[in-house]
């Protein structure tokens, strides 16, 4: 099957380079770069290296002649166009297009960073050691503020451009509507930031498979307000609460009474299997978690009667060795770590549909753009970042795992529904 490709050129480049001096989070990854493109390896490094330094010029710039605003007339120092310039990196020149300044009076003023860029070739090997290591582990959004600061740049200037740059994230994902979208399955689950910032995610997935971010909202799992708060913004952004789905949640009560009161009590709820077993886990001693984790696993794998039957005798062992907690632990909500398996769907629809792992996924995507954090300023901050986050890894989501047997799923949830209206009938 022929592959079609787009070559790299310098007008890409420079259209790059625009895009990271407000964007610089979100270039593409390098191997894309490369293996979508026909150049050289070399090549593609240059075209890499170049945007990031057009980037820190025209920063470097707007520190010196302000940010441009159409329409409107400089002060003493205007932009006059831009020029062609080169900027020494290790071993070798790069070509870059940088911004002309003028003076209205004195004539030609210098960009600083194009200036300490070119004083020696430390500066130049600094800025293409930094980029490639941001290239390398894909910290893509902490090469621009380390640059800066390498040619006496403030990383402030940078930071300011990211946070307008994610506050607009923040808004695209609060606000973005699902008029029309069917989504059958919805997942929520929490994620928490420096032990004491909390925010519950919502995802959700349309009948082709395909993963959507559907809102965050600040807040634990176990806070009821902040669950309901959730829910509500989903029904108010085109989510039709009267259409029955699956929910699929962490085991928190809060979520389970929320999912009730904002979409009704008769949509089936599927408890994540992971929490249930390792929140039973964390309750047993250490000579006796690998049995009864491996009984739990195996009787999930049963019809659902069944399974259940086999996981109550568990919790009736657990009472009798005196592990009461574990045993209680086991009993609460067992028939909903069922709900798949009384659908009636197939083994491999039921792995993705019988935990959170659909939003674990992206919660490790998360933590691992936002590791280098140091503190967490404010819940803003974090609602900020984490948006940005999970936009930015949502482009890589892959479909559900069995996700061409998810007619099942909405037949299943048809036939509940006809149910309901017969009953109703009567």
């Amino acid at each position: 099957m022929r592959k079609s490709y787009q070559t790299e050129t310098k007008t890409n480049s420079r259209a790059l380079a625009e895009h990271l001096a407000k964007n610089e989070q979100y270039l593409l990854p390098m191997v894309d770069l490369v293996m979508h493109s026909k150049v050289a390896l070399d090549d593609a490094l240059d075209d890499v290296s170049r945007a990031f330094i057009e980037a820190l010029l025209l920063i470097s710039a707007s520190q010196v002649a302000g940010i441009p605003h159409s329409g409107k007339r400089g002060g003493m120092i205007r932009r006059n166009g831009r020029e062609s310039g080169s900027v020494r990196l290790s071993d070798r020149k790069l070509r870059v297009s940088k911004p002309r300044l003028r003076h209205r009076e004195t004539g030609e003023v210098a960009i600083p960073a194009y200036e300490k860029l070119n004083a020696n070739g430390e500066a130049g090997s600094r800025v293409l050691d930094i980029l490639m290591n941001g290239v390398s582990t894909r910290n893509y959004r902490e090469v621009l503020p380390a640059m800066a600061e390498s040619v006496g740049m403030s990383k402030s200037a940078v930071s300011r451009e990211f946070v307008e740059a994610s506050e607009e994230k923040l808004r695209e994902l609060l606000e973005r509507r699902f008029d029309g979208v069917d989504i059958p399955a919805i997942w929520l689950d929490g994620m928490v930031f420096s032990r004491r910032h909390h925010v519950i995610v919502a995802v959700g997935v349309d009948g082709t498979g395909k993963k959507h971010v559907l809102g965050i909202v600040e807040g634990a799992s176990e806070n009821a307000a902040a669950c309901v708060s959730l829910l509500e913004s989903l029904v108010a952004r085109g989510i039709d609460p009267k259409r029955r789905r699956l929910f699929v949640i962490d085991g928190s009560k809060a979520l389970r009474a929320a999912v009730d009161r904002v979409f009704g009590t008769r949509n089936p709820v599927q408890r994540c299997r992971i929490h249930k077993i390792r929140n039973v886990y964390e309750k047993l001693p250490k000579d006796s978690r690998d049995q009864v984790r491996a009984t739990m696993r195996a009787a999930y794998k049963l019809d659902w009667k069944e399974g259940v039957a086999r996981l109550k005798k568990q919790a009736e062992w657990l009472t009798t060795m005196g592990y009461r907690d574990a045993a209680a632990s086991l009993l609460e909500g067992l028939e909903e770590t069922f709900t798949v398996n009384r659908l009636g769907l197939t083994p491999s629809l039921r792995r993705g549909l019988a935990t959170t792992n659909i939003i674990e996924s992206p919660n490790s995507g998360v933590k691992m753009r936002t590791r280098r954090v140091g503190r967490w300023r404010d819940p803003s901050m974090v609602m900020r970042w984490c948006a940005t986050a999970l936009l930015e890894h949502e482009k890589h989501f892959r479909k559900v795992m069995g996700y061409k047997d998810l007619w099942m799923l909405q037949a299943a949830l048809k036939e509940d529904s006809d149910l309901d209206r017969k009953e109703a009938a009567a």
